[in-house]
C-alpha cells in the first residue's frame, strides 16, 4: 500500500470519528447534559445537535418522563410497638437536568433511601390499626418530605404509594380472632334486636287488638243504651197516646159505662186467675158488691183524667 492510500484511510477514519463525536440526536422527552473540557456547557433538548469534536462530550443522559421506582421492603415499628414490613413505589420526574446531574450523585437511589427513612418515621407515629386506615395520609406525608428534599436535585416527586403491608403471623392470627369475635358479636346483637323488634310488634298488635275490642264494646253498649232509650221513649209515647184515647173515649156518650164494663170484666178475669193459681185466697170484704168496686175504680180514672 502506498503512503497516500494510508493517509486517505486515516483521513476517512478521522472524518467518521469527528462526525460521531459531533452529531447528536436527542430523543423526544429526553435531555443530554454536555460538558466542555470537563465543565458544564449546555443541556441538549429533543432534536439534532452538533458538538465540537474532542472538546464537547455528553456527560449525562436523562429522561423527562415520569419514572416509577420500586422501594424495597423494610421493617417499620408502629406506635404500639408492632413490627410490620412495608414496601411501596415512588413516582418522580426530572424537571431540571443540570441539577439532576450535579445536585446529587444518584437521585433515584437518594429518593429511595429517603422514602424508606421517612416511611419509618411516619409509621412510628401511628398505631397498627390506623396503618391500614390512613394509607392515604401516610402517602401524602412521604410525598411532602421527599418533594422538599428533592428540589435541589432538580427532581419533582409526584406521589408515593404503599404497595403492601405485611404483619407477623401472630398478629395476623390475633386480628383474625378479633374479627371473628366482632362478627359473632354483631350476629348476636342483630339477633337480639330482631327478637326485641318482634316482641315489640307482637305487643303493639295485642295493644291495638285490645283497643279495637274495647272500642267495639263501647260502641255496642252505646248502641244498646240508645236502643233501650228509644224503646222506652216509644213505649212512653204509645202509652201516652193510649191514655189520651182512653180519656177521649170516656168523654164521649156512653164512655163511662163502657169503662165500667171493661173494669168489671178485668176484675172478674183476674180474680178467676187468682183462684186457679193459689190454694189460699184473701177475699176482699166487698166481694159481693162488684159494682161498688167498679164504681170506685171508675171514680179514680175520672179523678186522674181531671
Amino acid at each position: 500500500m502506498s503512503i497516500a492510500t494510508i493517509l486517505a484511510g486515516l483521513a476517512a477514519v478521522f472524518v467518521v470519528v469527528a462526525v460521531i463525536k459531533t452529531a447528536r440526536i436527542v430523543p423526544q422527552r429526553s435531555a443530554f447534559v454536555v460538558e466542555r473540557l470537563g465543565k458544564y456547557a449546555k443541556t441538549l433538548e429533543a432534536g439534532f445537535h452538533l458538538l465540537i469534536p474532542f472538546v464537547d462530550k455528553v456527560a449525562y443522559r436523562h429522561t423527562l418522563k415520569e419514572e416509577a421506582i420500586d422501594v424495597p421492603q423494610q421493617s417499620c415499628v408502629t406506635k404500639d410497638n408492632i413490627q410490620v414490613v412495608v414496601n411501596g413505589v415512588i413516582y418522580l420526574q426530572v424537571i431540571d437536568p443540570k441539577q439532576a446531574s450535579y445536585g446529587i450523585n444518584d437521585y433515584r437511589y437518594a429518593a429511595m433511601q429517603l422514602a424508606q427513612t421517612t416511611l419509618r418515621s411516619v409509621v412510628g407515629k401511628i398505631d397498627l390499626d390506623k396503618t391500614f386506615e390512613e394509607r392515604e395520609s401516610i402517602n401524602n406525608q412521604v410525598v411532602i418530605t421527599l418533594d422538599d428534599a428533592a428540589k435541589p436535585w432538580g427532581v419533582k416527586v409526584l406521589r408515593y404509594e404503599i404497595a403492601d403491608i405485611e404483619l407477623p403471623a401472630t398478629i395476623l392470627d390475633a386480628l383474625e380472632k378479633q374479627m371473628r369475635a366482632e362478627r359473632e358479636r354483631r350476629a348476636v346483637v342483630a339477633q337480639s334486636e330482631g327478637e326485641r323488634q318482634s316482641k315489640i310488634n307482637v305487643s303493639e298488635g295485642l295493644k291495638q287488638e285490645m283497643i279495637n275490642v274495647s272500642e267495639a264494646e263501647k260502641m255496642r253498649q252505646i248502641n244498646e243504651a240508645e236502643g233501650k232509650a228509644r224503646e222506652i221513649e216509644l213505649i212512653a209515647e204509645a202509652t201516652a197516646r193510649g191514655l189520651e184515647r182512653v180519656a177521649a173515649a170516656i168523654s164521649t156518650a156512653g164512655g163511662k159505662d163502657a169503662v165500667a164494663l171493661r173494669v168489671a170484666e178485668q176484675y172478674v178475669h183476674e180474680f178467676g186467675k187468682l183462684a186457679k193459681t193459689n190454694n189460699t185466697m184473701i177475699l176482699p170484704a166487698e166481694l159481693s158488691n162488684i159494682g161498688s168496686a167498679v164504681a170506685a175504680i171508675t171514680k179514680t180514672l175520672e179523678t186522674a183524667r181531671s
